[in-house]
């Protein structure tokens, strides 16, 4: 679109001046001069504003300018849209009327003058006959505002207030009053500054209002007032209100102006120009001319309204009523004003288009294109030129590249590179119709291509221009020159003589043409269509050549040659010309590595073959001059050879230490003519456990005849040492330096003739077990000019590979007989558990012994690896017996530890390691894993191997239940001992000894063996892990185990009792406080030496309450044989037993508690009538406690049954609330939901319960 006027194309935007807010010079408005000097001067007294905040509103302002936006309405998330002009004070309208010209006689009558940009003045490049130009859409875009955006600042001194303010009034009185004088109807809108806060506003709103009084403004539309002083967000949405407040006014303006055309056109009358023509045609503008005139500039005025629906009418109207019968039709071809009418179309029709495409309709905007296009060629056919000649192409190629600029600008979505679509999808309304592939909105590559093949036919056409048309104006005389004046079509471009000239350059045809074509090459690059892009890329070399810019035809095939789709597809012709293309090419710009590796593939006999060329690849760099020889390296992925090779192994599997046969064949497509050609050497590379393989030219080997028929020739192989020199290029230099490889290496005759197949069969050693292929085949040339590399990758299926023998080729059934599977050798070396055991328990070490026996008839150097896999991988070490001790930290998921020497195992001969595992806190699972790596001292280079498994598995040995049983402590404070509850500790700051409330408690475990074995304890203990609440504690067993232990059987429950006394640090604490234990439990298995420390399995116990700070009820027992009178007389009576029952009331709070016991009379069990005891103390009694102190209350009973428990009916009632307390049951008695119960032994065992009672009974503990 660039060809066309400036101006003329671009999207109408309301023009928004902003004054006030820069005092830098500013690129004037005006720029002609003609304009300038009768242009009207509208001029600001007052100083612009120069602050931090003038500064950031206006570079906010500007970056919302629209001139560079798309051309769609999602462009801007705001609703305004502005193309953006900034001055200081001072700006030039253009003249309103236009002075006549001083070469003019003056008119009887005194003159209507008009603008200057109006056919109806004298001087104007439209007088007398003229539509429309560009000059009156840059007034409107670039010189004439629809707002003028004024800024002015508010004093806020108060001194000051009163000058400033009627100096403020003043400038918008005189700058409002030169606007209306100009007879233009733009808008202004003045915003005030203040350096104030919003809220602060309300001391200024009396001036405020005096000033928009006085200068006569709306402050909706007119006057804004703007504080400064505030965050910046709060600015830019401050500013964006006013931009939309000024926007409204900007569109009213551009509606006027509309309004007004049409208007002018409902007259119906032609206006007379100022002066009437006197010379040429004398005629002026016609009413259907106005018509076109008055629709074109409505159309523009709803542009910049964004109305696009009213500009689209508008635009066909002033279209069909110039290409109509009364306009156009009546222009002579050989007029100026003929192509001044075509461009208005031009510029009509592309304005369409624009708002087609604004309003998303692609494809009618499509057929509006090619119906431009096919009207304009009626047009030329019947009134001009025709359509065969440089012109029409010129015209057609700029209306394909409008197209494609026009989409540029619109960037619809779907047309984005990252969419890959090749075209806009139809509208909705449209998508029912049976619709052309052309007539679909393509990407702009395709309109670019179109717009060069037109200018190739432009090119064409222009070389059939006659000699005589094209010799310089000068040379004819002055009839001749106009005979010739009006014989060509020159719309927008040059005349024949300059088109194409005889002497000197005319238009470059070539770089245009490129120009083009490397645009839609970009874009169909950007979608993936790197067919059309090839294509693209030969035709810019074509136009390349004709310029001689070799340099660049490189550049350019170069990256395409070497990723060429066509060479993959088998297009050969394709490849062949750009093949040649580029190496002409690269000749000229001496590339010699790109030269010797097309001369490569070019000796493909699959390519045509050229006349007179040699297909010496040793000739390829015969006329490039070379600094050097260059190394050249390519491959099967940049060319197609024409040497083609494969690999076969005899057989599928084979064993390590063993020998197998495979064959190399080589086969050369080049043409018959071409020379054989010699190989330096061919590497065979393998993917496995195979070595690389190495063949080298010696031409002593024999010639090989030159019979199409394969050729055998065996190779031996041999085990060398090769450094940097022969490694491949893709090791580091590092690497090369230090670390040698081991490859094998044979010689052979490594000449190729055309048409040939040469077989190398070799004997390979077979090493180490896995999988093993071929990979790839590189062969090597070497020239006195040149060194060259060709990789050739081994397919990974192959089902047409043969195996030669010397009177046949036999097809290999396997697909993928370049693979060998290599059997790993059968070990004789026994990996042996010495001690492994089914199950290994927490807290203990594990400890692992292997025995390693040398079954082989050889000495074996060997090697351990041992590998620990599972969650939370203890720490072990690894001890070979008379050897070394490695050790590996814990770790998560994987441990190993690898290459532990062993050394030499004699034949028939053993070695041990100890695999030693720290203790696992958790049941764990774990796999042990042990290799062992050894070779034969007679074939050190076959590696064997040999594995044992083991799986360990750790579990808990023990789990335990608990109960905390009260009991009654023996002692407890008085708050009246003085020496009791004193700090008995010494001034030298040691720990003073606890002297609050202490509780007694009983902790009885149960713990149950896991295990699978016999294990035996050799101690229990309980530990205080932890207090809560400033209490000590302290625990002791009950019962001690017997020197050699206690053996435990698995699955067998066993019982521990603990006392436990916790004690508040003062008789001012009396929280209560909780304590954290752990039941350790210490045992060995059966048969483990004394002196080993026993294992430690630790139990954590529940957090307990161990003391309380409500009261409670503690019941107590004791037994005593009380003799009686009857009894005593007769000695062999036994007397009968008397039972104590104690009942403690604990009050460790800071209260006077009041306590109701009562004892009711028993009865039996069953509930029938009968007495189970008889009791002496106070059936109903009052127990007052005083604060922190205990009382105890003494009930004697005397059982009447034996061998029962009985039941005291025992309430203890709080008399305060009335709150009935649990009698909680010490040693020798239990309890239930009911109460405490009491066990009265049988008579005969009298005695003996008397004092095993007395020392409480364990198994009628009570229970909470």
């Amino acid at each position: 679109m660039d060809e066309y006027p400036r101006g003329s194309l671009d999207q109408s935007v309301p023009l928004l001046l902003v004054s006030g807010l820069t005092s830098a010079p500013t690129k004037p408005l005006l720029t002609d001069a003609a304009l300038r000097e009768q242009s009207t001067l509208i001029r600001s007294e007052l100083p612009p504003i120069d602050s931090q905040e003038a500064k950031t509103i206006l570079s906010y302002i500007q970056e919302k300018d629209a001139a560079g936006l798309p051309w769609n309405p999602r462009a801007s998330a705001k609703r305004y849209r502005f193309r953006v002009k900034t001055i200081a004070r001072e700006l030039l309208l253009p003249p309103r009327q236009a002075r006549l010209p001083e070469d003019l006689e003056p008119p009887p009558s005194p003159a209507i003058l008009h603008s200057p940009f109006s056919p109806l003045t004298p001087g104007s490049s439209l007088y007398p006959d003229g539509l429309i130009d560009a000059r009156w859409l840059e007034k409107h875009q670039e010189f004439l505002p629809s707002v003028c955006l004024s800024f002015y600042n508010l004093t806020s001194d108060p001194t000051l207030a009163t000058l400033h303010d009627n100096q403020l009034k003043t400038d918008i009185n005189a700058v409002k009053s030169a606007i209306g004088q100009s007879g233009y109807r733009c808008r202004l809108v003045v915003v005030i500054l203040s350096d104030q806060s919003p809220s602060s506003m309300v001391q200024f709103q009396e001036r405020l209002d005096n000033i928009r009084r006085a200068a006569g403004l709306d402050p909706k539309t007119s006057l804004f007032v703007f504080p400064t002083r505030r965050p910046e967000s709060e600015l830019e949405t401050a500013i964006d209100s006013i931009l939309g407040a000024v926007y409204d006014q900007a569109v009213e303006y551009y509606r006027d102006l509309g309004r007004h055309s049409r208007k002018k056109k409902g007259r119906g009358i032609a206006p007379q120009p100022t002066v009437p023509p006197t010379s040429g045609t004398s005629h002026t503008l016609s009413l259907q001319g106005w018509n076109v005139r008055y629709d074109f500039k409505t159309a523009v005025f709803a542009e910049f309204r964004q109305d696009v629906d009213t500009a689209m009418r508008s635009y066909e109207q002033a279209y069909e009523t110039l290409l109509g019968t009364d306009v156009l039709e009546t222009i002579p071809s050989w007029s100026p004003r003929f192509n001044d009418a075509r461009l208005l179309a031009d510029i009509i029709a592309v304005r369409i288009l624009r708002c087609l495409l604004w309003s998303g309709q692609s494809t009618a905007a499509v057929r509006r294109w090619q119906a431009h296009r096919d009207r304009i060629a009626d047009v030329v056919d019947r009134k001009g030129r025709g359509t065969q000649n440089y012109a029409w192409k010129a015209f057609e190629a700029r209306w394909a590249v409008v197209m494609a600029n026009l989409i540029e600008r619109v960037k619809f979505p779907e047309l984005d590179p990252s969419t890959m679509l090749l075209y806009r999808p139809p509208e909705k309304n449209l998508s029912a119709e049976r619709l052309q592939p052309w007539e679909l909105l393509h990407h702009p590559g395709y309109w670019y291509r179109a717009a060069a093949h037109h200018l190739l036919d432009r090119r064409k056409f222009a070389h059939l221009i006659p000699e005589d048309d094209r010799k310089a104006p000068d040379t004819y005389s002055a009839a001749q020159l106009a005979k010739r004046t009006y014989s060509h079509d020159s719309y927008m471009c040059p005349e024949p003589y300059e088109e194409y000239p005889l002497v000197g350059e005319g238009v470059n045809h070539a770089r245009m043409i490129f120009d083009h074509l490397m645009l839609a090459k970009t874009e169909f690059q950007k979608r993936r269509q790197f067919r059309l892009s090839a294509e693209l890329a030969l035709d810019c070399c074509r136009e390349l050549e004709r310029v001689e810019a070799w340099r660049q035809i490189v550049e350019l095939l170069a990256p395409l040659w070497r990723n060429m789709p066509f060479r993959a597809e088998g297009w050969w012709d394709i490849t062949e010309a750009l093949s040649w293309t580029l190496r002409s090419a690269a000749v000229k710009v001496g590339h010699a590595a790109l030269i010797v590796a097309i001369d490569w593939e070019l000796l493909n006999r699959s390519f045509s073959k050229r006349p007179d060329w040699h297909y010496d690849i040793t000739k390829s760099l015969d006329d490039v001059t070379l600094e050097r020889p260059p190394s050249v390296e390519i491959g099967d992925d940049d060319v197609t050879s024409f040497l083609q090779a494969s690999f076969v192994f005899r057989h599928e599997e084979g064993k390590a230490g063993e020998h197998c046969l495979a064959q190399l064949s080589v086969t050369s497509n080049a043409f018959a003519s071409s020379p054989p050609v010699t190989l330096e050497k061919i590497r065979i590379e393998f993917d496995g456990s195979l070595r690389t393989i190495h063949l080298k030219h010696l031409s002593d080997e024999g010639q090989a005849p030159k019979s199409p028929k394969p050729y055998i020739t065996h190779v031996s192989l041999a085990e060398t040492e090769a450094f940097s020199d022969d490694q491949s290029s893709s090791s580091s230099e590092a690497e090369s330096q230090t670390a040698p490889n081991i490859l094998l290496e044979g010689t052979g005759n490594l000449t190729i003739s055309p048409g040939q197949t040469r077989v190398f069969e070799m004997d390979i050693p077979l090493r180490e077990p896995g999988d093993a292929k071929a990979s790839s085949v590189q062969v090597s040339l070497a020239t006195n000019s040149f060194k060259l590399k060709y990789n050739m990758e081994i397919p990974g299926t192959n089902p047409s590979s043969f195996w030669y023998t010397p009177t046949s080729a036999r097809r290999v059934a396997r697909l993928t007989p370049h693979i060998i599977k290599i059997l790993p050798r059968p070990p004789k070396m026994e990996l042996r558990l010495v001690n492994g055991l089914e199950q290994y328990y927490t807290n203990e070490t594990i400890q692992v012994e292997v025995a390693l026996l040398n079954g082989e008839d050889a000495d074996a150097n060997t090697k351990l690896d041992v590998q620990l896999y599972g969650e939370d991988i203890p720490g072990y070490k690894v001890k070979i017996v008379d050897g070394v001790e490695r050790s590996s930290p814990p770790g998560e998921g994987e441990s190993r530890l690898d290459g532990l020497p062993i050394g030499t195992i004699q034949t028939s001969g053993s070695a041990k390691a100890i695999i030693t595992l720290d203790p696992v806190e958790q049941p764990s699972m774990y796999n042990l894993t042990m290799k062992t790596s050894y070779s034969l001292v007679s074939d050190p280079a076959t590696p064997i191997i040999q594995l044992l498994a083991h799986q360990l598995t750790v579990v808990t040995p023990f789990e335990a239940s608990y109960d905390l049983l009260p009991r009654l402590h023996s002692e407890w404070p008085s708050l009246f001992d003085y020496e009791s509850i004193q700090d008995s500790s010494d001034d030298d700051g040691a720990p003073s000894r606890p002297s609050g409330l202490a509780q007694k408690w009983s902790l009885v475990t149960r713990y149950c063996s896991f295990a699978s074995e016999d294990l035996s304890i050799t101690d229990l203990d309980l530990e205080v892990l932890a207090t809560h609440g400033t209490v000590t504690c302290t625990t002791h067993k009950t019962q001690p185990l017997l020197p050699d232990g206690q053996t435990i059987s698995p699955k067998t429950i066993e019982e521990a009792h603990f006392d436990l006394v916790a004690q508040k640090a003062s008789l001012d604490d009396r929280s209560p406080a909780t304590a954290e234990f752990a039941f350790v439990i210490r045992w060995r298995r059966p048969g483990s030496a004394r002196d080993v420390p026993p294992n430690t399995t630790t139990l954590p116990i529940p957090r307990f309450f161990v003391t309380v700070a409500e009261p409670r009820v503690l019941a107590s027992v004791s037994y005593s044989n009380t003799p009686t009178p009857s009894a005593s007389s007769s000695s062999s009576a036994q007397p009968p037993l008397l039972i104590i029952l104690d009942i403690t009331i604990e009050n460790p709070s800071s209260h006077f508690l009041t306590f109701g016991l009562t004892m009711e009379p028993s009865s039996s069990q069953g509930g029938e009538a009968g007495a189970e005891f008889a009791f002496s103390g106070a059936k109903t009694t009052t127990l007052n406690v005083l604060p922190v102190s205990r009382r105890s209350v003494t009930y004697r009973l005397l059982p009447l049954v034996r061998g029962a428990w009985i039941r005291p009916n025992l309430v203890v009632r709080d008399k305060y609330f009335q709150k009935v307390l649990r009698v909680v049951p010490t040693e020798g008695l239990k309890g239930d939901k009911d109460g405490v119960l009491v066990w009265v032994p049988p008579v005969e065992d009298d005695g003996e319960d008397d004092e095993e009672e007395e020392d409480g009974d364990e198994d009628g503990d009570g229970e909470e």
